[in-house]
């Protein structure tokens, strides 16, 4: 479903305030009822921008989810719903966190090394 709904948003949507859209995961739920779509938007910053992404993707989920369902066998086509995936902003982030805490244990460490001598 990931792959196929990828495909569609980069063939069939060309509404310019999408940028490059990435879809980053797919939860169905247990019934089919749903399906949470993770997205990330390239070349696309701030909320409002983003949020701006994510109507054009909602407003075009009636169309996507047709379109799957020529694609898919599948008895029931689940409704979608489409969330920003933060984890591309916050994992950059993160990493800096953690490298500028080693880079800080290891100057400590250098600095208690001189001293003790």
């Amino acid at each position: 479903m990931q792959r196929d709904l990828a495909m569609l948003v980069q063939r069939e949507l060309k509404d310019p305030r999408l940028g490059m859209v990435t879809i980053s995961g797919v939860k169905v739920s247990r019934d089919l009822a749903f399906a949470d779509i993770y997205v990330t938007f390239m070349g696309i910053e701030g909320e409002e921008n983003v949020k701006q992404g994510l109507d054009v993707l909602t407003s075009a989920a009636g169309f996507l989810r047709s379109s799957l369902a020529k694609g898919l066998k599948l008895r029931v086509i689940p409704s979608l719903r489409f969330h920003y995936d933060q984890t591309v902003v916050d994992g950059p982030r993160m990493s800096a966190l953690i490298n500028r805490a080693l880079s800080e244990d290891e100057r400590r460490s250098t600095d208690g090394d001189e001293v003790d001598s």
